[in-house]
């Protein structure tokens, strides 16, 4: 049956029919939890912007602690104009901004705060970041939203009963001055205040705000109600991901769905709560200038648009202000790119208008290229094929598919078969659609493909479109061993690769690779790979590479875990780990390492095991250094590594000066999950420069 949606209001959805074959076939009737009017348009756009931003951008910090002076706020040069240009540049839609972070710190004058924009030098205190950004929205036709930590680690008032009404008042604040917001994001992120007490957060207070003010914004956090974290910030959702999910009796932070359920859903959940990914363009959320050269490359980046936006999520790319107050150009560069590829792969649809049958009935909404326009499975059919007739031999290796989310989210699994002239042979074979599917496969020519479903009751299609995406040269991938020996391989044919270790960007004038090399001081790798004399090229690979371990030796450490071995803490191989026994909740493990000889120390690094379980990341430690594997000094105290449980990446941390020395301790006062992990170390290193 064919259908035509005609309207869609106030999370209403009236239907009139369109009949081809059957004038008595009823609509499809709803099924399970249902979108409202306003989730179906913040899923219909897609991809937008995050911005980190405010006093951790000028202290190298990702988590600041409340204590840092407001006077450290002070950017040279802000234009939101250029941030709002460079996002509609990009093809993104909105913007969301990081209005108020843990430390407390208010990108706006608010009344409830004497740690804001108003103390800060920048403007002489007059400035207003939410007013400019919202203006620069408006003027560039974009969303705006606002992320609003709970979380105040400067506040007086946090931890006691009065400040959740202050918050309240906070967020009043906010969606009262500054327009249509679209979007409100709330942190789950609950941790102590200046007075050493955490808060026990009122959310329905706190979301009835939100309400009040802002009808329709979406709501998102752990548990949405309008949209969900996806479970991890690495740019991916479950290949398998349902926009229903069931969160009665769950709550926010430590009391969310596990993150597994988190990144695909709940079949048949009870609420509609879509997924979002959010990720960075660069290692960190804020902007540091020493991640200036390892923005994430073209292939990262678009690796990641398909598992997010073509997995059924919208994509939230942060993209950090420098501490000029502008985007630096590296990111606004990357982003440029990634539309472009994103444009000239969905240019052309070579479906569009084409035949698409189920059985000897044509369904031309499917291949009209209008969303609000439907194919419905007759009756309670559960299981449907179709048939996409493209009529010549036409080359493609994407495949894009729709579900008409209005209805509900039925599909579960479906097939795809492609026509070589003689039979059909299998293409690929995947679970959930949803709003959208995006699926990426080698060139192939056919002039039909076969899409097999299988739904939850009567599937519900709205669109079947197919391209010919350009295909890119591989980017070479670069690897080092604990002897400090870097090799660098490609999969393209015969390209040529070249490299610098300088910091600067290979071109076909650098040194060319032909064998592995030394590196054994440690340093940074920038590889790219050429073809056609340099005409065609890959994004650049970086990679940094620690002080060699080859000749360091383990001098005490905490008992390890059965079949656990201790060298895998610093064997070069990011593939291996070491795991110490758990000791119970104290989450307190140590590790003494000989380097063999003394040298000069500039800092550390600790790399999370990454196997998908984040339990054993040490989140809290102490680091000593010592001459003679006796006397030890601690060179950090209490430390933090901020915000790794959602962000398990390398972690570089420098001390306050260079140390001598030639053993090293990482005493690890508190891991994820101690109850039933011990501290887990997938490379631990040290920094020379």
């Amino acid at each position: 049956m064919n259908y035509i949606k005609k309207s869609l209001a106030l999370g209403v959805i009236t239907l009139i029919t369109t009949w081809h074959v059957n004038a008595q076939q009823a609509a499809p009737a709803p099924y399970g939890a249902l979108p409202s009017a306003d989730q179906v348009s913040w899923q219909k756009l897609g991809y937008y912007m995050f911005i980190h931003f405010g006093p951790n951008t000028f202290t190298d910090k990702e988590w600041g602690d409340g204590k840092e002076s407001p006077m450290v706020f002070n950017p040279t040069d802000l234009d939101a104009r250029q941030w709002a240009k460079t996002a509609k540049d990009a093809g993104m839609k909105a913007i969301i901004i990081t209005a108020k972070h843990h430390d407390g710190f208010c990108l706006w004058p608010s009344k409830y705060s004497t740690h804001t924009v108003r103390e800060s030098p920048w403007k002489g205190g007059k400035g207003d970041v939410l007013k400019d950004l919202s203006e620069a929205c408006k003027e560039y036709g974009l969303k705006f939203g606002v992320y609003l930590s709970p979380w105040d680690q400067n506040h007086p008032s946090y931890g006691t009963p009065e400040y959740n009404d202050i918050f309240a008042k906070t967020l009043e604040e906010v969606l009262t001055n500054y327009g249509d917001i679209y979007e409100m994001w709330f942190d789950g992120a609950n941790g102590e205040g200046p007075n050493g007490k955490k808060q026990v957060y009122d959310w329905p207070l706190f979301r009835s705000v939100v309400y009040k003010h802002q009808p329709h914004a979406v709501i998102f956090s752990d548990i949405g109600p309008g949209a969900r974290w996806i479970g991890n910030e690495s740019g991916f959702a479950g290949e398998t991901n349902w926009s229903t999910l069931n969160t009665d009796g769950f709550g926010m932070g430590k009391d969310a769905p596990k993150q597994a359920i988190l990144n695909s859903g709940d079949e048949n959940g009870k609420y509609w709560i879509p997924g979002e990914v959010d990720v960075s363009i660069r290692p960190g959320w804020f902007y540091s200038p020493d991640t200036d050269n390892k923005v994430k490359t073209l292939s990262q980046l678009l690796g990641i648009y398909y598992t997010s936006v073509g997995r059924n999520a919208n994509l939230l790319l942060n993209v950090p202000v420098s501490r000029t107050g502008k985007i630096h150009p590296t990111d606004s560069t990357r982003l440029m790119e990634l539309r472009a590829v994103v444009d000239a792969t969905f240019k052309t649809n070579l479906a569009k208008e084409k035949t698409v049958l189920i059985n000897t009935t044509r369904a031309p909404q499917l291949t009209d290229g209008n969303y609000d326009t439907y194919w419905g499975a007759e009756g309670n059919a559960k299981k449907a094929v179709l048939t996409l007739d493209l009529g010549t031999k036409t080359k493609l290796n994407r495949l894009l598919l729709q579900e008409y989310i209005p209805l509900g989210q039925r599909v579960r699994s479906f097939e795809v078969a492609y026509w070589n002239g003689q039979k059909y042979l299998a293409l690929v074979k995947q679970s959930t659609i949803g709003y959208k599917r995006i699926l990426a496969f080698p060139t192939i020519a056919t002039n039909k493909l076969r899409i097999t479903l299988e739904a939850n009751a009567a599937p519900v299609l709205s669109e079947i479109q197919v391209y010919l995406a350009p295909e890119m040269l591989d980017v070479p991938v670069i690897n080092g061993t604990k002897e400090g020996i870097v090799s660098i391989k490609t999969n393209s044919p015969d390209p040529i690769v070249t490299y610098t270790l300088d910091g600067s960007e290979p071109n076909m004038k650098s040194m060319r690779y032909n064998q592995p090399f030394e590196l054994t001081k440690g340093g940074t790798v920038k590889a790219k790979a050429f073809i056609n004399n340099g005409k065609d090229f890959s994004d650049v690979v970086i990679a940094d590479f620690d002080l060699s371990t080859a000749d360091w030796k383990v001098l005490h450490a905490s008992e390890s875990k059965k079949e656990s071995q201790i060298n895998r803490a610093f064997d070069g191989n990011g593939r291996t780990s070491w795991e110490a026994n758990p000791a119970g909740s104290t989450g307190i493990y140590e590790i003494a390492i000989d380097m063999g000889k003394e040298m000069e120390i500039a800092g550390f690094t600790y790399t999370p095991a990454n196997n998908g379980n984040t339990g054993g990341t040490v989140t809290k430690y102490n680091f000593y250094v010592s001459r003679n594997g006796k006397d030890w000094d601690r060179i950090l105290t209490d430390k933090v590594f901020g915000n790794i449980n959602n962000n398990p990446v390398k972690q570089q941390v420098m001390f306050p000066s260079k140390k001598q020395a030639r053993f090293i301790k990482l005493e690890s006062l508190a891991v994820i999950g101690a109850d039933q992990s011990g501290m887990k170390i997938n490379e631990i290193g040290v920094i020379v420069k």
